[in-house]
Formats: structure tokens, sequence, C-alpha cells
């Protein structure tokens, strides 16, 4: 498969319907930041404990599909509610052992740090598909898998913290 196809050399890309759109597009916008997003995650998992690389790589691969969905305006929609529950269900797991009843300052620690840059992108990358959900129509799955996604990050973070007796509490 050619990394270079030249097809870009204006200013368009290429989506999965055929479309070409411009590269600063609000679907190419979102995807960008998705893919950041991934990047981050990949960075992080070197900073986490062992459990939590496993969760963040079925997170990267899941993120494709989510890119998928979007560059085809909806046509492809492979994440679903059962992927939002998986989310749920380690947010509910994660609680449970921090505990949390405050604000916290983040990035305590590495680990904790790298998750919460994760947080932050995946929130921008939320506004980002908010856009294209209520203003065309599609990336609804999307949009609520990323929100879900801020909130894993976040309290995985806190989680870290906890662990290593850093969880800065604002009071």
């Amino acid at each position: 498969m050619p990394i270079t196809t030249k097809t870009g050399d204006k200013g368009l890309t290429g989506l999965f319907t055929g479309d070409r759109v411009a590269k600063f597009s609000p679907i190419m916008e979102a995807n960008g930041t998705i893919d950041e997003l991934d990047s981050f995650l990949g960075e992080a998992k070197h900073y986490v404990p062992e459990e939590m690389v496993e969760i963040l790589e079925k997170i990267q691969v899941q993120l494709y599909d989510l890119m998928a969905e979007l560059a085809s305006k909806g046509k492809y929609a492979k994440v679903d509610e059962e992927d939002v529950r998986w989310l749920e269900g380690l947010i509910h797991r994660y609680e449970e052992e921090v505990q949390l009843k405050v604000f916290v300052l983040p990035g305590s620690t590495l680990g904790s740090a790298k998750l919460d840059v994760c947080r932050a992108i995946a929130r921008r990358a939320e506004r980002k598909v908010a856009k294209l959900a209520l203003d065309y129509g599609f990336g609804k799955n999307a949009l609520v898998y990323l929100n879900r996604l801020s909130d894993l990050l976040f309290i995985m973070a806190r989680a870290i913290e906890k662990r290593e007796g850093k969880l800065r509490e604002v009071k």
C-alpha cells in the first residue's frame, strides 16, 4: 500500500463515500483530532499500569472505527452502545477504586499527566464531532463514545494518582 498518493496535493482529501473534501473541512478537523488523540494514547501506554495498556490499545482500535464512521458520513458505524457500555463499566470500576469527592489538580504523576492530555484532546474531538452530529446529522455514535472516553481517561488518571499516594485534592 503506497503511503504517497499525491491525491491531496491540491488541499482536498477523499472520504470513504468517494467525495473529496477540503483538508480543513469539519470532517477532517474531527478525524485529525481523533488521530491526534490516538497518537497521544500511544505515548500514554508507556507510562501507565499494564492493565491500562490493554484498555488503551482497545480504545485505539475503536478510534479507527470512529474515524471511519466520520469519513463515511455515518454509513459505517461500527462503534455502538455495547462499546459505550464497556467504557461505562470501566468508569464505574475506577470510580469505586478512587472514591473521588472533590476537585483535583491533574497531572501529579507522569502517567496521570499523559492521560490528562489525552482527556483534553478527547474533549476537543468531542466538540468537533458535535458539530458534525448537530449540523450534518452523522457522528452521533462517535459523539457519545468520545464523551464517555474522556470520563474514563479522567478517572484512570485519578486511579494512578491514588495508587501512588499523589492524588491532590482541591479543598
